[in-house]
């Protein structure tokens, strides 16, 4: 609900130790904000030492993926699981430089690893994990677009990488040309001006899903 001007002037005048009780009974309610509170207020950590442990926890996790790699269905679930990781390490710090490289570390760990398996298991199989990769390389190119060019370069050699990965699969650059992701983009790492427009077009028109 809208916090109207009498609301929020009602709340400033409570007592010192009401909104002190008041604020520790949401954060429990609220463990993500708990844990953003905690990140600014307490933790005597970095960004940067924060992003350094997340990025040995997803290179562990991608080891530990492709090791034991059963199906690109079974990946794609222990994929979003992960990102599902990276992205509260993000709404914690607000890491938006750590949200590219994390996922794009992500994703290039793990091709470079199956892309042989993927493509080999077939389309009907991999379908749902290509779109998946080119769905989040999309959403990668819409985070570096937003940044300051002097940004965009620090991620240039694995943007090119991830490229690479995808051109070396023929089943997933199959995939990617259908869902209107130009590997070229990444291999010479030129991404449009227009992104945003080109994405929304795309997915009005059913594509990435």
């Amino acid at each position: 609900m809208p916090f109207s001007k009498e609301f929020k002037e009602a709340l400033s005048e409570l007592p010192s130790k009401e909104k002190d009780k008041l604020l520790l009974r949401l954060l429990k309610k609220d463990l993500k904000l708990a844990d953003r509170l905690f990140f600014e207020l307490v933790d005597n950590r970095t960004v940067d030492e924060r992003r350094a442990i997340m990025e040995q926890r997803v290179l562990e996790q991608t080891a530990y993926f492709t090791s034991r790699y059963y199906s690109p269905g079974y990946l794609m679930m222990d994929l979003r699981y992960l990102s599902g990781e990276i992205t509260e390490h993000v709404t914690i710090t607000k890491d938006k430089f750590g949200e590219v490289t994390l996922n794009l570390t992500m994703l290039t760990t793990v091709l470079d690893k199956t892309n042989a398996k993927i493509a080999g298991a077939g389309l009907q199989k991999s379908q749902k994990f290509c779109i998946y990769v080119i769905a989040r390389t999309f959403k990668l190119l819409l985070l570096i677009a937003k940044m300051h060019e002097d940004y965009q370069l620090d991620f240039k050699p694995e943007i090119e990488q991830l490229g690479r990965l995808i051109g070396q699969n023929d089943l997933l650059m199959r995939m990617a040309i259908h869902h209107g992701l130009d590997v070229n983009w990444l291999t010479q790492f030129n991404i449009p001006k227009d992104i945003v427009e080109i994405h929304k077009d795309l997915r009005s028109r059913g594509y990435l899903k």
